[in-house]
């Protein structure tokens, strides 16, 4: 009953809020339905990457080239984690989502982008025991005042830890960096906590970050977490960037 009213009250609050401020198309400011969402002119215009995909690196093939089956990157430059897995490709659309969560506090943008990774990485978010999000320095948290990953990993409905995982290196930003750039701004960049090291060790770990570019961070981390004691570590993220030389997230 107890909860049953508490639904009702949720329910008639949001109504009043929707009266008085209608929500808006995330993307071109439209009114909308639905919170969190893209009106029906935005919406086509996110590339959302579905199977056939790379086994490792989560990028699109033309054609199902088979189960298991890794791209020419993927076989040229294997990364640190198992596999990765992201909801939207990199571009002008999906950039809007992503700079308004991280740049400008658009809690409602991180609401549709963690829809979209639930329904990606839904394989890999059934078989992970424990979700890490990719973290921000001190310096960097206090400038943002929050950690973009952090936020789309606690909305992914699994076990979730923020605490294990640390960036003890204050790095220059990544963007304008080539991978090998990118590779050596981040050597010694990460932690992991010695009282976070019995959550991990012998366990399937599921890395969360909003973007995924060269894959440098993440193969940072799930170096890290692997030499702690990790047994296994994949990758989910909201967009993923096709060609990371043109674009500057």
């Amino acid at each position: 009953m107890q909860n049953s009213l508490a639904q009702i009250s949720s329910a008639v609050w949001r109504g009043m809020v929707d009266f008085i401020t209608p929500p808006r198309c995330l993307s071109c400011r439209v009114e909308v339905s639905e919170p969190a969402s893209l009106c029906i002119g935005c919406w086509p215009l996110l590339r959302q990457i579905d199977n056939p995909v790379c086994a490792v690196m989560g990028t699109p093939f033309a054609y199902d080239q088979g189960e298991g089956a890794v791209s020419a990157a993927g076989l040229a430059n294997p990364p640190a984690w198992d596999r990765a897995r992201a909801a939207v490709a990199f571009d002008e659309a999906s950039r809007v989502l992503v700079h308004g969560l991280k740049y400008h506090d658009m809690q409602e943008a991180g609401l549709l982008m963690a829809r979209l990774m639930a329904r990606a990485g839904r394989v890999l978010l059934a078989e992970a025991d424990l979700i890490v999000p990719v973290p921000l320095h001190r310096l960097r948290l206090w400038q943002r005042r929050f950690n973009q990953s952090g936020y789309l990993a606690q909305r992914l409905g699994r076990p979730c830890r923020n605490d294990i995982l640390t960036r003890i290196k204050a790095t220059r930003p990544q963007v304008g960096l080539d991978s090998a750039e990118r590779r050596r701004n981040l050597h010694g960049a990460f932690r992991v906590e010695a009282a976070g090291q019995a959550l991990i060790t012998g366990r399937k770990i599921l890395l969360v970050d909003d973007v995924l570019t060269t894959g440098s961070t993440a193969s940072a981390c799930a170096k890290v977490l692997k030499q702690a004691g990790a047994a296994h570590v994949d990758v989910l993220t909201f967009a993923l960037v096709l060609e990371p030389a043109r674009f500057h997230i």
